[in-house]
C-alpha cells in the first residue's frame, strides 16, 4: 500500500506536472531519446531501491508519495 510521506514533509507546495506535449515527438533527437533516459533511470532506481530495501519517493497522481520496496516487490510481480 502507498503511504503519503509525514506531516513534517519540507515540501509543502503540492504541484501537478502538466506538460504541454510529448518530448518523445520532439525534432531535436537528444530531447526526443532523453524520454527513455528518464525511463531508465527511474527503473535504476527502483532496482537500487529494491537491493537495499529502501522506499522511492515519487509523484502519483501529482501527490508526493513514498513506495517501500516491498510495495515495489509486489507492483513489479503484478507486471511481469
Amino acid at each position: 500500500m502507498m503511504q503519503r510521506m509525514e506531516k513534517n514533509n519540507p515540501i509543502k507546495k503540492s504541484f501537478v506536472l502538466t506538460p504541454s506535449k510529448d518530448i518523445r515527438n520532439s525534432s531535436d533527437p537528444d530531447i526526443a531519446g532523453s524520454y527513455y533516459a528518464m525511463q531508465r533511470a527511474g527503473q535504476a532506481a527502483i532496482d537500487l531501491a529494491i537491493q537495499t530495501n529502501t522506499a522511492i519517493v515519487t509523484t502519483v497522481d501529482g501527490k508526493i508519495v513514498r513506495i517501500s520496496a516491498a510495495e515495489l516487490i509486489k507492483q513489479r510481480q503484478l507486471t511481469a
